[in-house]
């Protein structure tokens, strides 16, 4: 695939134009001035374009997940106009006649961003673009969107799972023609467009009505309000048996409970889980999807779904609990009293992905985690003699094996989980995944019987493959320097520890900082974790992450594999409980960061 430069079929560069100097009135984030302008009518979209003096902005490095500030910062004046429009230009005269994607998970700011968004696709010579409806669209929908009705890319407006509102955080990425998170090869060349930007291209339209679907037509250029939901749904219904699903979700002896952290899933819960599979209006918690997420922080833990973790560990608590991100593509999956780890969950549902799910009857093509993920995917793999792939964090690197048709499930201990169904992780999948397996395994069990449970999945997980004991650590929002120091003097500890190197009881296999060659394009990914394997199969690792607005977010993964059946129901913390005392010596976290506690424990 081609990625920067003509396209084959792409429509050709914009000719024909003609201009004329007016005073107009410009927004440009949140606020009015009036510029000299230069206004063209440009062949392509036969639309008039203001040309806008812009200068460049510092810190507009686009990451693996895009571009994420505070909110207030992506209000100033051309912040987000400037990072649009420089990845119009990366991506050059090839976006002339094409279709674009928009949408978001609905936090603080999204719709006045459309609206700029929507003007800077007209000036830059697209033909049309979808906007889901109220700009909303989840990140999992967004690339079935792509793929499904072939649009160029994609624009989604979102942070993920940090908070929402005008003092917290506010996000913009790009996803490509495969319905995949923009490559390295875009993402830097966004970043050089930054630092020389001097015009914004801006189409002198009114604002679109983004609160009912239809479609409006200036010129040559088409907006087209659509539902957010219809085209993931349709995806779906091609992965599940959605007749089973609803089957099992009516059982009167089944109860289920999904928590949409008043982020973007709650109006796709509603229609996929309620309306479509007949679970009860009640099953869905905190359901409306407000702009701050109810003041809450949307990330599916076992710390900020707080609500939810207490009522399944209740008298009350559903058979199965669940609960999604800001954004719809993270997920976290409880039983009564029981919780799956994201690492294992990703295991246990390629495990039984054959047996339980239409849409992989033929068999895996291969699975793959992310570095820092928990290894019970590794011990599947070899067990179903499957092709297997460890890769930096980052679902671009899974999109790669996917398009090359090497993976069919992937996942990465922050709670992602996905397949090739599309080009991104997917939350509401996960949760069907999982009511899949369920399913399956109590389809011979009358009612009032004794249900599989999601615990007994697990044991059964275990009792076959071993246990791998996975937690992470999160300190989140530390000091940047001193982060920075701290993995500097872990390095040394690195370079100073040849193998059988003793940490307390550990034996050193070997430490290194994670390199990946990609197997299918040979781009080299450097600096991707530091890591500490032990002769037993127990690992250390320790990461700086991007995916905050501000300051270093450290994370610390501690493994330790056991095939004892007697210590398989174990408490990860209690099993981890020595080699976390180890990672915490040999970093010197608490030193450097003053942090005597994680923020988040996983």
């Amino acid at each position: 695939m081609q990625l920067l430069g003509k396209r084959a079929g792409a429509a050709p560069a914009r000719a024909g134009r003609s201009s004329a100097v007016a005073k107009i009135p410009v927004v440009a984030g949140s606020r009015s001035r009036v510029l000299s302008t230069t206004v063209m009518a440009t062949a392509a979209t036969q639309v008039p374009v203001k040309e806008v003096p812009t200068k460049p902005i510092d810190g507009q490095k686009t990451g693996t997940s895009g571009l994420r500030k505070k909110t207030k910062v992506f209000m100033s004046d051309n912040y987000l106009a400037n990072w649009v429009q420089s990845l119009f230009n990366a991506l050059g005269d090839e976006v002339a006649g094409q279709t674009l994607a928009l949408g978001g998970d609905g936090r603080y700011f999204g719709k006045e961003a459309a609206q700029i968004i929507v003007k800077l696709a007209a000036g830059n010579g697209f033909k049309k673009i979808y906007v889901g409806k109220d700009a909303i669209m989840a990140t999992p929908a967004m690339s079935a969107f792509i793929r499904r009705r072939k649009a160029y890319g994609g624009l989604i407006m979102s942070a993920s799972h940090n908070p929402g509102g005008p003092e917290e955080d506010f996000g913009i990425k790009f996803n490509y023609t495969a319905g995949e998170p923009a490559p390295e090869k875009i993402t830097d060349k966004i970043y050089g467009e930054t630092t020389s930007i001097s015009t914004l291209k801006m189409a002198d339209i009114p604002d679109v009505d983004l609160s009912k679907v239809g479609v409006t037509t200036f010129g040559g250029f088409e907006v087209e309000v659509v539902d957010p939901i219809a085209d993931y749904l349709a995806t779906l219904k091609e992965v599940f048996d959605f007749g089973m699903l609803k089957a099992f979700v009516t059982r009167a002896d089944f109860s289920m409970v999904f928590d949409a952290m008043h982020a973007v899933t709650g109006p796709y819960a509603k229609a996929i889980f309620v309306e479509e599979l007949g679970a009860k209006p009640e099953s869905i918690k905190n359901g409306v999807a407000l702009p701050d997420f109810g003041g809450g922080h949307p990330d599916p833990n076992l710390t900020y779904a707080h609500d939810l973790v207490e009522l399944q560990w209740s008298d009350a608590g559903a058979m199965l609990g669940a609960a999604s991100d800001g954004d719809g593509d993270r997920n976290m999956i409880l039983g009564k009293k029981f919780f799956v780890s994201p690492s294992d969950s990703v295991a246990m549902i390629a495990a039984n992905a054959q047996a339980c799910i239409p849409y992989f009857k033929g068999g895996l093509k291969g699975v793959a985690r992310s570095m820092p993920t928990g290894a019970a995917l590794d011990r599947v793999a070899a067990k179903l003699g499957l092709p297997f792939f460890e890769t930096p964090t980052g679902w671009k690197f899974f999109g790669n094996l996917m398009d090359a048709g090497k993976c069919s499930v992937c996942g990465e201990e922050s709670f992602g989980t996905g397949a090739d169904h599309i080009r991104e992780k997917d939350g509401i999948f996960a949760v069907l995944c999982w009511l899949s397996i369920l399913a399956y395994k109590n389809k011979d069990v009358p009612v009032g019987g004794q249900l599989v449970t999601v615990e007994d999945v697990a044991a059964e997980f275990w009792g076959t493959y071993g246990r791998n004991f996975f937690s992470r650590y999160d300190y989140e929002a530390c000091e940047s320097a001193a982060a920075e120091k701290m993995m500097d003097h872990v390095r040394s500890v690195i370079a100073a520890s040849p193998p059988g190197t003793k940490f307390g009881a550990f034996e050193l296999a070997t430490a290194d900082d994670f390199e990946y060659t990609d197997p299918i394009d040979g781009s080299v990914a450097k600096g991707q974790g530091l890591r500490f394997v032990f002769t037993d199969g127990s690992r250390i690792i320790f990461r700086l992450s991007g995916t905050g607005s501000a300051g270093a977010t450290i994370r610390m993964y501690i493994e330790q594999y056991t095939n004892d059946k007697a210590r398989l129901k174990e408490d990860a913390q209690v099993a981890l409980k020595d080699i976390i005392k180890v990672a915490l010596d040999l970093s010197k976290l608490q030193e450097f960061t003053g942090r005597e506690k994680p923020t988040v424990i996983t």
